[in-house]
């Protein structure tokens, strides 16, 4: 009775992997031409993730087009513009669409700038075009508990922008004057990329924020529209005949998601009640 019983759960163990073998295959295997789908979401303070999945969907030849989910609040200087220009090579290849999500603000408009065609939804927070440096000032409180730091130096302004003291004049200026010059690099890149004149963005780039609906009327996005929409627009750019097919990045699954309860969506499709719990319990 055991071994009866040992090996019916042994042939459910096998039907359930040769499923979800399957369903990844099939959903791996292209009959059609596809639209990639790449997903920047968070703070952006590293590029080269998204950098790779760009490049590598702007060589495959069966990617007819990108969409960029962009759902950001903006992020480091360097990283925006590592994405930017990456996206700018894409665009010289395929057809680059961006869809934005609740936030695209800051540097997640920049990186949006280049591409073909901007969606967003009526209520997407975007814009914030500009550039902030925020330095604590600690001297008084050091000053209270009676704590004074010595500092060795070998340049005259190599201690600029401590916590530990009050800026002075000249160093205000010198940290005014690398902010404006980035600014003007945020303003260019936005002038470059839509298409409009210069001094039009900078107008616009004073560091408010827009709502997707606002954003259109000032040309910082070309239409309103969701996910699925954007999907569409980049089919219909590029001659995709019916509902085009969306590929993405899979997320990496590990064995400890398994003892976590966590498993891949392709085997929640399959079986979407089956649970782990207290697996780790006597």
């Amino acid at each position: 009775m055991k071994k009866a019983c040992l090996i019916i759960t042994g042939f459910l163990v096998l039907l359930v992997i040769i499923s979800v073998v399957f369903t990844v295959f099939q959903k791996n295997v292209s009959v059609g031409e596809k639209v990639a789908l790449v997903r920047i979401e968070g703070p952006i303070m590293d590029a080269k993730s998204t950098v790779d999945e760009i490049k590598s969907y702007a060589k495959d030849h069966s990617i007819k087009a990108l969409v960029l989910r962009v759902d950001s609040p903006g992020g480091a200087v360097a990283p925006s513009q590592e994405i930017y220009e990456e996206v700018k090579k894409a665009k010289a290849k395929k057809k680059v669409i961006v869809s934005m999500g609740s936030v695209a603000a800051s540097g997640g408009y920049y990186i949006s700038a280049p591409a073909d065609r901007i969606l967003a939804n009526p209520g997407t927070l975007t814009g914030s075009i500009g550039v902030i440096m925020e330095i604590p000032n600690l001297e008084g409180l050091m000053n209270k508990i009676g704590v004074k730091t010595d500092v060795i130096k070998s340049g005259r302004h190599k201690d600029i922008a401590s916590v530990f003291r009050k800026m002075d004049k000249e160093e205000r200026t010198i940290l005014q004057g690398v902010l404006d010059d980035v600014h003007e690099q945020f303003i260019k890149a936005i002038a470059d990329g839509r298409k409009i004149p210069f001094d039009e963005v900078k107008k616009l780039a004073d560091g408010r924020i827009f709502t997707g609906k606002q954003a259109m009327e000032v040309k910082l996005v070309d239409e309103l529209g969701t996910l699925e929409d954007a999907i569409a627009v980049a089919g219909k750019l590029t001659g995709i005949k019916g509902e085009p097919e969306v590929v993405t990045r899979k997320e990496k699954f590990s064995f400890t998601d398994i003892l976590r309860g966590k498993f891949p969506k392709e085997f929640s499709d399959i079986f979407p009640t089956v649970k782990i719990k207290y697996l780790l319990a006597p």
